[in-house]
Parts: C-alpha cells; structure tokens; sequence
C-alpha cells in the first residue's frame, strides 16, 4: 500500500508533466503564429511586387501609345510643312518675277504717260499739225501695244486686275513663254518700239519729201 509521501510525489511529477506539456503546446503555437505571420507577409510582399509590376506594365503601355501618337504626328507635320515651304518658295519666286516684270513695267508706262501728256494739239499750227499728228499717233500706238502686251503678259496673275482683267492664280507653259518674251522687250526698253519706228520715220521722211 503506497504511503501519502508516494502519492504527494505521483502528484508533483503529473503537474510537472502538465507543465511541460502546457509549454511544448504553447512553444507549438507560437511557432505556428510566427510562420503563419512569415507566411503573410511573404504574400503581402509578393501582392505588392505584383501590384508595381502591373503599374509598370500600364505606364510602359501608356508611354508607348504616346511614342506612337508623336512619331505619327510628327511624320504628318514634317509633310505639311515640307509641302508648305516647296509651295511658298515657289510662290515668292514668281512673286519676285511678277515684281521685277511690274517695276519694268511701270517704268515704260511712266515714260509713255510722260510723252503723251506733253502732247497738245491745240498749240499745233496748221504747218506742224500733220507731222505732229504723225508722231503723236506713233507714240500712241506704241504705248496701247505694249499696254495690251503688258495685259496679256499679266494675264492669270494676281496683278492681272490692274489691266482689268479676272486674276486667277493658275499659270500656264504659254504664260510663261510670252512672260519671258515680254520681259526681255521690257529690258531691252523696245518692246517692238524699233519697228514701229522705222515705219514712223519712213513715213515722215516720205510725207516732207513730197
């Protein structure tokens, strides 16, 4: 029969064995916490590398789409303006021409304005009068050839208004054919004057020799 000292003691190593065993539990849970907590950080970590990655993805994505919309208006821009500058350069360029043609041109009509004013048939004698009126008409003739020359030359340009004529922006090979032709008469200050000249004179040498 066990003595009350035994079972004192059966008792104390049974508490103690609860003990222990309380303690591996708790040392149990607490790894388990501490993994389960690794664990969801390891999760969070992963969700918000994901998270960066598919943000990058949408900029990367965003960045491209506005590369594209530049390089796309950029190339159309490029043509415009190519476009425009190969038109206006080619615009001023017959503008100079048209320019340099009107500044010879104002200056013969300026010259055949001054010797038409200075005509006064009301000063002519009846002696002078025929040989006034021959060169008068000379001159008159001339200034209304090289004016209708100066209309048709102008013709389809903007000054073509000046001569009263509809101004039309087109320009055609035969234009420019009788432009040129025009333009050096202009400089060379005839413009046919010679001819008519020699006639005039011809016939005022015939008309004093009769």
């Amino acid at each position: 029969m066990a003595s009350p000292t035994d079972h004192t003691h059966h008792i104390k190593i049974r508490s103690k064995q609860m003990e222990m065993g309380s303690t591996g539990l708790s040392g149990r849970t607490e790894d388990y916490d501490r993994k389960l907590k690794d664990t969801q950080d390891e999760i969070e970590r992963i969700q918000h590398q994901r998270e960066e990655l598919e943000r990058k993805k949408i900029e990367l994505e965003e960045l491209t789409s506005r590369k594209h919309a530049f390089v796309s208006q950029q190339v159309e821009l490029t043509e415009k303006l190519t476009s425009a500058l190969t038109l206006i350069d080619r615009e001023l360029f017959e503008m100079r021409n048209e320019t340099d043609d009107l500044e010879q041109c104002r200056s013969c009509f300026a010259g055949h304005l001054d010797k038409i004013q200075k005509f006064n048939p009301d000063n002519w004698t009846r002696e002078n009068t025929s040989e006034k009126l021959e060169r008068a008409s000379i001159s008159i003739d001339l200034a209304a050839d090289e004016y209708d020359q100066a209309a048709a030359h102008f013709e389809g340009s903007r000054s073509g208004a000046i001569f009263g004529r509809a101004s039309k922006r087109s320009r055609t090979s035969t234009r420019s054919t009788s432009s040129s032709e025009f333009t050096v008469n202009l400089r060379n200050g005839f413009a046919f004057n010679l001819p008519i000249l020699v006639l005039g004179g011809l016939a005022l040498v015939v008309y004093l020799l009769k």
